[in-house]
């Protein structure tokens, strides 16, 4: 089976986040963006029938699943951004909204293996990557008379993975550039044969292949640092949080415990017992989940309290507005309704106010004026 020579590049992506683009700008990119998503999705169709035709499916169902999945992610957010765009008619507000929708994280609802939180442009390039690598794989890379311009896109890609390396955490990023370099020599090797007019598709493809295959995994390693520094970050937030809501909630169950009888009796969680926040990849996602534990407890816990003091002073505002029913009717000074109010708010003036009789007594007001209003 064959395919088209021709593959598409991801459009470089304007400005940064924060920035309010240019409306030329993003009309630009969004042209570009839309032909890259067809041109790709086309080339993807035709790769996976290609794979198929040739009985390797599975062979590639991996990385095929995986590149349709970052067409489909990056499609998607294509449409939120088309949408915002909204034909130009954008003022600075929109314009910030459409470069925090390029380079924010992808949708977590999209289906990316492990949790991928990539970029637009990093999901664009990821794709990119895949596809030559595929490509590669099923022997579709263009012929020997294409070695030009083969050895002209590795070169781009080695200034791709160049920057990238620069990401890399000092632990790790001597590795890296030792592979890269090892890369560039081996790109340089065949480039000096290519001038000597020998046949350099042999070396190309596996070149290929491992370039491809270096770019996508520090891509997917950077996005998975970045998502774990996230999360550190989002860590510290929450636990500044429920330290604050913890005092508050305190005193809040203090002042219910003071006011009404009987009172909720919901421990506050103590936000100390939770140690402090691990900065590792492994001891993080554990230690958000017992966060959102405690904040779900504290929740529950503020529900009640408050919940018992509203109805305490419901009360009191069901009494005022019957006393003030009376008034309007020119019963307030009746005994029965005078003694009763007198009774209901000695009772709900108590500290703890019994509940249970205070109700009781604001509804014995109720069918007293009920009773004497004509």
């Amino acid at each position: 089976m064959t395919v088209q020579d021709t593959t598409a590049t991801a459009p470089t992506a304007p400005g940064r986040l924060g920035d309010a683009l240019e409306p030329a700008v993003i009309q630009a990119y969004l042209t570009d963006l839309d032909t890259w998503l067809r041109v790709r999705r086309s080339e993807l169709d035709e790769l996976d029938r290609a794979a198929i035709a040739a009985g390797r499916g599975g062979e590639l169902a991996g990385d095929m699943s995986l590149a349709l999945a970052l067409w489909k992610a990056t499609a998607d957010r294509y449409q939120l951004v088309f949408a915002t765009w909204d034909g130009g008619r954008v003022l600075r507000q929109e314009r910030e909204r459409i470069s925090a929708l390029i380079w924010g994280r992808l949708d977590s609802a999209t289906d990316l293996p492990g949790g991928l939180a990539v970029s637009l442009p990093e999901a664009c390039r990821l794709c990119d990557a895949l596809t030559g690598q595929l490509r590669t794989r099923l022997a579709l890379a263009p012929d020997a008379h294409r070695s030009a311009a083969r050895i002209r896109d590795l070169r781009a890609q080695l200034e791709r993975i160049r920057d990238q390396v620069g990401l890399e955490p000092a632990t790790t990023r001597d590795a890296s550039v030792a592979r890269l370099a090892e890369l560039m020599s081996r790109l340089e090797v065949v480039v000096e044969k290519a001038k000597r007019g020998g046949d350099v598709g042999g070396l190309l493809g596996p070149l290929e292949t491992e370039a491809s295959t270096f770019e996508r995994d520090l891509i997917v390693g950077n996005a998975r640092r970045r998502d774990a520094r996230d999360k550190v970050l989002t860590a510290r937030e929450l636990r500044a949080d429920l330290e604050a809501r913890e005092a508050a909630l305190a005193k809040l169950a203090e002042t219910c415990v003071a006011t009404v009888d009987p009172a909720p009796r919901y421990a506050v969680p103590d936000v100390e017992l939770l140690g402090p926040v691990p900065v590792t990849t492994d001891q993080i996602e554990p230690y958000l989940q017992r966060l959102d534990r405690v904040a779900q407890a504290m929740e529950v816990a503020q529900r009640a309290y408050a919940d018992a003091l509203d109805e305490h002073a419901q009360l009191v505002g069901l009494l005022d507005g019957y006393v003030a029913k009376a008034r309007a009717n020119g019963l307030a000074d009746h005994p029965d309704l005078v003694e009763s109010e007198r009774a209901a708010r000695a009772l709900l003036d108590r500290r703890p106010c019994p509940m249970v009789v205070a109700r009781q007594l604001v509804t014995t007001y109720q069918t007293w004026l009920a009773k004497e209003t004509p």
